[in-house]
């Protein structure tokens, strides 16, 4: 099945670019969320638009990025969850929850779906999570998970 990004995936590809996946991929993941759409041949206008309106955001946040880079990586961020005896944490720490701390201590609204975490944080103490802020700025954010 042929599609158009509309939204950047992971190990897929950015807006704007035509991808080859499996039929089940696509139709139950990628079109129903809203990060494809199908490809057509009056789908040719549709990836102009995006790429035209991608590049004009890149060379204008790509300045900016860099700014939030050196203010998310001044400060540590703690974020506050709720924890069981030894330091266990009921769950794990979800990126809307980091997204905010990020929000809350440096001013920068950060898009929850541009956070990467490894591994799942599921244990009280300190943890670094990636930021992508941009296509060739990244950020690494130090987390400090403490108990409510």
């Amino acid at each position: 099945m042929k599609l158009i990004l509309t939204q950047e995936v992971d190990g897929l590809g950015a807006p704007g670019d035509v991808v080859e996946v499996k039929d089940g991929y696509g139709r139950n993941y990628l079109v129903p969320r809203g990060l494809g759409i199908r490809w057509s041949r009056g789908g040719e206008k549709t990836i102009e638009s995006i790429k035209a309106a991608r590049t004009a955001r890149a060379v204008r946040d790509e300045d900016h990025a860099k700014d939030v880079k050196t203010k998310l990586e001044a400060n540590a961020v703690m974020v506050k969850v709720r924890a069981g005896e030894g330091g266990r944490l009921f769950g794990a720490v979800t990126t809307t929850e980091i997204a905010d701390a990020i929000t809350a201590v440096s001013g920068e609204k950060v898009d929850r779906r541009t956070i990467v975490v490894v591994n799942p944080i599921k244990t009280l103490g300190a943890h670094e999570v990636s930021v992508k802020l941009h296509d060739e700025v990244s950020a690494t954010v130090a987390l400090n998970v403490v108990p409510a």
